[in-house]
Formats: C-alpha cells, sequence, structure tokens
C-alpha cells in the first residue's frame, strides 16, 4: 500500500521519526523500550549460547585456529635453578683478599670525609654497578671504624663468595663475586 501523504513519503518516514522527540516523557518511553527489547534480544540469543556450551556430546569436535599473525610463543619450561655450593676450604683467597681490602675501605671515614672520597676508595675493589649504589650512603652514618678479625667465608660458590668480616661496630656481611677485572664486592649487609 503505498503512501499517501500531501508531503510525500519522506514526511512520512520524517514523522515516524521525530515522534519521539516531541516531548521527553516520549524520548523517555522510547528509550525505556528499545533498552528493553535489546536486553530480551541478549537473553533469547544468550541463552541459547550458553545452553549449547553447557552441554557437550561426546561427538562434539573442537576446531582449533591457527593463528592468523605470527605472535610470541610460549618458551619451554626451565628446570629451577640449586645453587651449587662448595665447601668452605674452596675458597679462593683472593676473593677473601678483596673482602678484606674492601672492609678496610669500608671504615676509613674520617670526619669531614666526603661521599666522593670515601666511595673513590672503595671502587677497586667493587663492581660497577655497586659503586652507583654506594654513592648514595653518608660516611658519616657509619658506626665502624675499624676491623677487628680476618675475613672469614661463610658460603662458597664457583663464582661467588659470602664473606663475614668483623668490626668494632659490626660484622659485615659482603657479597664477592668473579667479574672479568678479578673479583669485587657485589653488595653488602650489617649482620
Amino acid at each position: 500500500m503505498p503512501i499517501r501523504s500531501p508531503r510525500g513519503r519522506a514526511a512520512a518516514y520524517r514523522a515516524l521519526w521525530s515522534w519521539p522527540l516531541g516531548s521527553p516523557l516520549r524520548l523517555a518511553a522510547t528509550a525505556v523500550v528499545v533498552v528493553g527489547l535489546l536486553v530480551l534480544a541478549g537473553f533469547a540469543l544468550g541463552g541459547r549460547e550458553s545452553a549449547e556450551r553447557g552441554i557437550a556430546s561426546p561427538t562434539t569436535t573442537t576446531a582449533v585456529r591457527a593463528p592468523s599473525s605470527a605472535g610470541p610463543t610460549a618458551l619451554p619450561p626451565v628446570a629451577p635453578l640449586t645453587p651449587t655450593t662448595l665447601p668452605l676450604s674452596a675458597v679462593p683467597p683472593a676473593a677473601l683478599q678483596v673482602a678484606a681490602n674492601w672492609a678496610a675501605a669500608w671504615v676509613n671515614h674520617p670526619d669531614g670525609v666526603t661521599n666522593e672520597v670515601w666511595v673513590n676508595g672503595l671502587a677497586p675493589f667493587t663492581t660497577s654497578e655497586y659503586v652507583g649504589t654506594l654513592s648514595g650512603v653518608d660516611p658519616a652514618n657509619i658506626p665502624a671504624s675499624r676491623v677487628t678479625g680476618p675475613a672469614r667465608a661463610t658460603e662458597v660458590s664457583p663464582r661467588s663468595v659470602d664473606v663475614d668480616v668483623p668490626t668494632d661496630a659490626v660484622t659485615l656481611a659482603i657479597t664477592v663475586v668473579e667479574t672479568e677485572a678479578g673479583w669485587r664486592v657485589a653488595g653488602y649487609d650489617q649482620a
């Protein structure tokens, strides 16, 4: 049946689409109806999909699609690493000497010494990475003033040694590692 309107077909469609804009009440009612229809359609379509997914028949096969583009893949599993420790008698004498020299430089902080001078005294025995960390230490906060005993290994690994060095205030727990430049201190803690 043709649209018979004095203004034509466009006017009829315009009147249909502009009806909700005639008042705020019409607009709200139209919005509620549209949202309701969308929710009902979602439940109707979603209910079927979930029912189909929930019950799988034994003959159902799942197709696996290959990725359309080359993306990152998972790495193969790596066996857990276990540290290799050696007997304390296997400690390299050079590692103990570096720890003793580093501890002597660590306690050498006369009043008024700047951080730069103090770190320069530690630098020959320290890894380059750890020198940057030590530049944030204030030598005035170091409680010890002298080393009171020899360096003693507490744990020995093929490329690192944990060493305790006693001072007049604390015992330094020093980690010495083997680098390309020889044995160097890579960290310490006050025990």
